[in-house]
């Protein structure tokens, strides 16, 4: 009896083990920290402020983009996000003021936020493009933030819409008539 007692702890333990054993090696997936939608977080490195969810909507050239986040000023003091999209001397840059303890999310459909329009870059849609962020006195971060395009349904209000043109289009000028004194009827 003895013997199947202990058979039977021991088939136990080994079941329990089996099936919990994993864990005691691996990850869990959920201490993990990720972006979890189309953009990017960026990390502390940038500085006092907080950017979550950056992304660029370009058009289909890639020469004009929308930079769209949510920017987090959890300070008493107004801050002011640098953004420098692209490398070396092509770089476009950019600035953003966020009041004292207060969201700033550009490109909020909700509270129609305009995104952040960037002219002149280089970023065709499906990539990435190189981005620096650097607030308060923070060293600053470089991230490889995603390039989207407006043909999802809920980015298309956000891609850029081309900067009108203005053309002057001569009207004819009219000659003016004046008219003349007519003659007083005689009676």
């Amino acid at each position: 009896m003895k013997t199947r007692l202990i058979a039977s702890i021991a088939v136990g333990a080994a079941v329990v083990l089996g099936t919990t054993g994993c864990n005691l090696i691996a990850p869990q997936a959920t201490t993990i920290d990720y972006s979890a939608s189309d953009g990017v977080n960026v990390p502390a490195a940038a500085g006092p402020l907080h950017v979550r969810n950056a992304l660029i909507v370009a058009d289909e050239e890639g020469t004009t983009g929308n930079f769209v986040a949510a920017i987090v000023n959890d300070t008493t003091d107004p801050l002011t996000l640098r953004v420098e999209v692209g490398e070396g001397s092509s770089a476009v840059k950019a600035t953003v003021n966020v009041p004292a303890n207060r969201t700033v999310s550009l490109g909020d459909l909700t509270s129609d936020t305009e995104p952040l329009r960037l002219d002149g870059i280089d970023a065709m849609p499906g990539t990435t493009v190189p981005v620096y962020f650097q607030s308060g006195d923070g060293e600053g971060s470089l991230m490889q933030v995603p390039v989207l395009d407006g043909a999802l349904e809920y980015l298309s209000p956000l891609a850029p819409t081309p900067t009108p043109s203005f053309s002057v289009t001569p009207i004819p000028v009219m000659p003016t008539v004046t008219p003349s004194p007519s003659a007083t009827p005689t009676s």
